[in-house]
């Protein structure tokens, strides 16, 4: 069994897609601590109804968000968490995080990366983003985090049309499930060894978006 560190921001829709997939053994690992960097954040609402152990590490009350990360990273190695996955998580991890965990650390965002990827690009704005660029098409991506924002290997997507009618909203509801689907995908298969983090090459699938594994 796999031992899952989650870090989140906000409602948590994709924990809850883990907590789930968890509960009813589609996921063959156990979530043992989800993090925040905000206190009223939903998704711990999420993890304490199903028995979770929660942590908030608030950027204010650190003198550096290096400091804030080694704390963060402290506290899922006393958990000996296996594997982190970022949901909805909106602020760039430090170096010490991600060197702490090597090709464990990954996450999942609502577009076709790398489109529409970086700082500032999360949520409505990346939605947005699209509609104004007259996409006809978007999704969602997950990918492994490397230190530079929505920028690491990616290892799968799934693609959602753009209606010409959509809103931001409308098409975050359709992406909105096609998240949960994939994150949970990729996540068991992680758990199971079909997807070996530690084999993975960029000759396997390319770092920039023109394949993604095939489950």
């Amino acid at each position: 069994m796999w031992r899952l560190g989650v870090l989140v921001s906000g409602n948590g829709t994709n924990l809850q897609a883990l907590i789930d997939a968890c509960k009813q053994r589609e996921i063959k690992g156990e979530i043992v601590l989800v993090a925040s960097n905000r206190k009223h954040a939903y998704a711990l609402v999420r993890a304490r109804e199903a028995g979770i152990p929660t942590l908030v590490f608030e950027a204010e009350k650190y003198k550096t968000k290096t400091l804030m990360c080694s704390k963060m990273a402290q506290a899922f190695k006393e958990k000996e968490v296996d594997l982190i996955c970022l949901a909805g998580y909106l602020l760039k991890l430090e170096p010490c995080l991600i060197r702490s965990f090597p090709r464990r650390i990954i996450n999942i965002h609502p577009a076709l990366l790398p489109k529409y990827g970086g700082t500032g690009m999360y949520g409505h704005h990346v939605h947005k983003a699209v509609l104004a660029n007259k996409e006809t098409e978007s999704g969602c991506t997950v990918h492994l985090v490397d230190e530079i924002f929505d920028h690491g290997p990616i290892l799968a997507q799934n693609h959602v049309p753009v209606k010409p009618d959509d809103t931001a909203e409308t098409l975050a509801q359709r992406i909105r499930p096609k998240e949960h689907e994939l994150y949970v995908s990729v996540v068991k298969h992680i758990c199971t060894g079909k997807l070996d983090l530690d084999n993975f090459k960029l000759s396997d699938v390319s770092s920039r978006g023109s394949k993604s594994l095939s489950f």
